[in-house]
């Protein structure tokens, strides 16, 4: 199981070879990086490690920027731990550290602090202020600074950067299913169960209205989704709603999910929801009448669909 931790706390006994980024999705594309991280780590003794950023660089050096990422950290995390990397460094990114100079973070940050002895790094990655060094002086740094550099392939970082941009546009358009094959796992969403309005009970579909704080957190295009999600020890299957319940004149974008086969009070509590299909777009319904007519087709579709 990882460690996730500071740089301040690392272990220092412990040599290591390191990956950068930020890894947002931990899609296919990373996950080939990261196994071949681990298996040279393992082949030369050393501890694999991934040195992460957080907050996301843009969202502090370009705070008007729109930023929607597919993961909030805690979901990074939780998908990196069932990896088998050693470590997960997770460092603050400031403007303060942004200005750090090339030097100072290869010599500080990955060798006197994580004991880098191999970086695997992409051919085009940048670091140091402003951005101003690339992998030759990365490799000048290591036959300085005894560390081995293994580069990335353009087509290996061609498909990485490919997927990430394909996932973001199938989430955005409500082609889960092509997301969720880039992403190797189901996409999800986590946040605290709040109280609505009440108009899924009232419906006899009553609802999960799930809030999720991480506002750069990526919510896929509006419409009526098939969801499971692990609720004690169960897997619970459901469908969820994203949009603005236009049948009620809704003004606010929410997350609605009801539930097959249970009834258990969920308010303030941690929710996370795999999406597992797309069923349909959100629509007005002449009649409230109309749109349970459609709720229960909704749930065989549904069904049908889990049962496949």
């Amino acid at each position: 199981m990882v460690t996730v931790q500071s740089i301040s706390k690392y272990d220092k006994a412990h040599p290591t070879a390191i990956t950068i980024g930020t890894f947002d999705g931990v899609h296919i594309g990373h996950r080939r990086i990261l196994e071949r991280l681990i298996n040279s780590a393992k082949a030369q003794e050393l501890r694999s490690t991934v040195l992460t950023f957080f907050p996301h660089p843009r969202m502090v050096l370009q705070k008007d920027a729109d930023i929607q990422l597919l993961n909030t950290l805690d979901e990074k995390i939780q998908i990196l731990e069932k990896i088998g990397l050693d470590y997960l460094i997770i460092h603050p990114f400031t403007k303060t550290f942004s200005r750090l100079s090339a030097t100072a973070f290869v010599r500080d940050i990955l060798v006197n602090d994580l004991r880098a002895k191999k970086v695997i790094i992409g051919y085009d990655h940048r670091f140091g202020r402003n951005r101003t060094a690339n992998i030759n002086d990365l490799i000048a740094f290591g036959n300085a600074l005894d560390f081995e550099v293994e580069e990335i392939s353009a087509q290996e970082i061609d498909e990485v950067s490919v997927s990430s941009t394909k996932i973001r546009k199938a989430l955005t358009s409500g082609d889960i299913k092509t997301a969720n094959s880039f992403l190797g796992y189901e996409y999800m969403l986590t946040g605290i169960v709040k109280k609505g309005k009440g108009l899924g009970r009232e419906l006899d579909f009553p609802t999960a209205n799930l809030h999720i704080p991480e506002t750069y957190k990526l919510i896929p295009k509006n419409g009526v989704y098939v969801v499971k999600s692990i609720l004690g020890e169960k897997t619970i299957y459901g469908m969820m709603n994203i949009g603005f319940n236009p049948t009620v004149d809704g003004t606010s974008k929410t997350i609605e999910i009801h539930f097959f086969d249970f009834d258990e009070d969920l308010y303030e509590k941690r929710l996370q929801v795999e999406i597992l299909d797309r069923i349909r777009d959100e629509h007005k319904f002449k009649s409230l009448a109309d749109l349970k007519k459609q709720l229960a087709e909704d749930k065989k579709t549904s069904l049908d669909i889990i049962n496949t």
